[in-house]
């Protein structure tokens, strides 16, 4: 029999992925008095130092999923968890967001339905499942992106082309597997938006964040967004409109383009989870975007969502650590009183790696990025 909502403290929480959010996730549990298990293959994984109980199994291990199911309620840290997996587990326990949400995050042609089944625009796109559906049509979305539907992040996964026969050797190059062909759009900037949504009810949006990426990682992420209020009410507005598309329980992030002249919104993907760009949070918010990830599955309304200061969030990548493997030089970070450092507990270094970040509250936006640029080059 699935619990009685709302789940209260010392209730065990489960959670599929024990990367970084699983570990901010676990340490706002253990502080709002939940136990946890943590379901992972990885035997250091981030998550597990903070966890009631390590589950060291591949996600779709039955007995692992089985131990998981006896949890009062399961949420995930990453959306290439196995739907069907979690599927599974909502016949025995509470389970948010639900396997079909998920599902869509996983595929970019069926996330892209989605979003314009809720009367939201997205960037014009061809779904391409062979290697004929490239042909004269695909002119008109070029020059454009080619992108795998399933297993993109980070930039990974994505080629850019100017022709049709770049777009097919692409697609040959990716592996032939499922694609979307995306027009390159006149872009100004990126924005995103984390919704939390218990039900129609009860939902509530931070800040839009502004969004700086470099080599295809998010590098930067700047509150509130330097848009005018009216384009960040929109964008509001449109996380919401699509979070109830999905009947959406939990947190979702909800990221989007600004298009042109006229700072026109298109969204570009969604992930349904906690997100990178919603780490500030934790130190510039009346609640952390954790914190309401553990009262939604929970079945409690969420929290507050105010911003209490101007911020910006850095990532900090492996590519600062020496190659011998040496710590960057912390202090400059430490020595100030408005920068938080949050690090993630990982093994080993790598080109890449998001391996913490840092935030930077300050009086205004664009001095908490300056600042934040200025540290991040001491590192």
């Amino acid at each position: 029999m699935k619990p009685t909502l709302p789940i209260l403290p010392p209730a065990m929480l489960g959670i599929l992925g024990g990367g970084q959010l699983g570990r901010m996730f676990a340490l706002a549990a253990k502080t709002m008095g939940y136990r946890v298990t943590v379901l992972d293959p990885d035997p250091d994984a981030p998550a597990a130092a903070f966890a009631d109980r390590h589950l060291c199994a591949p996600f779709d291990d039955a007995a692992a999923l089985a131990e998981l199911a006896e949890c009062a309620a399961v949420t995930t840290e990453f959306e290439n968890v196995n739907a069907d997996a979690m599927r599974l587990l909502a016949q025995h326990t509470v389970v948010s967001p639900s396997g079909d949400c998920v599902a869509v995050a996983q595929n970019r042609i069926l996330e892209k339905e989605r979003i314009r089944a809720a009367g939201l625009q997205t960037a014009p796109y061809q779904a391409v499942r062979v290697a004929d559906d490239l042909g004269d049509a695909s002119a008109a979305l070029l020059p454009g992106i080619l992108k795998t539907a399933t297993l993109g992040y980070d930039g990974k996964g994505q080629i850019r082309v100017n022709t049709v026969d770049e777009a097919k050797a692409a697609f040959a190059e990716l592996g032939g597997v499922a694609c979307v062909l995306e027009k390159t759009v006149d872009l100004r900037g990126e924005i995103s938006v984390v919704v939390c949504r218990l039900n129609a009810d009860n939902v509530q949006t931070y800040d839009p964040a502004e969004n700086i990426h470099e080599n295809g990682i998010l590098a930067y992420s700047i509150v509130p967004a330097r848009l005018n209020a009216d384009i960040c009410a929109q964008a509001r507005q449109m996380a919401v409109r699509l979070a109830h598309e999905l009947d959406y329980v939990g947190v979702l992030a909800v990221e989007m383009f600004v298009v042109g002249d006229a700072h026109e919104l298109v969204v570009n993907e969604i992930a349904p989870r906690p997100h990178n760009s919603g780490h500030h949070t934790i130190d510039a918010c009346a609640a952390s975007q954790f914190q309401q990830q553990v009262r939604l599955m929970c079945g409690l309304p969420p929290a507050d969502t105010k911003l209490f200061s101007p911020c910006c969030m850095a990532n900090i990548l492996g590519d600062v650590w020496g190659a011998d493997g040496s710590e960057p030089n912390w202090q400059p970070l430490q020595s100030e009183p408005r920068v938080h450092l949050h690090l993630y507990g990982k093994k080993a270094a790598r080109k890449g790696r998001k391996m913490g970040h840092f935030t930077v509250l300050a009086d205004d936006a664009a001095t908490a990025l300056d600042k934040a640029q200025k540290l991040h080059g001491l590192l």
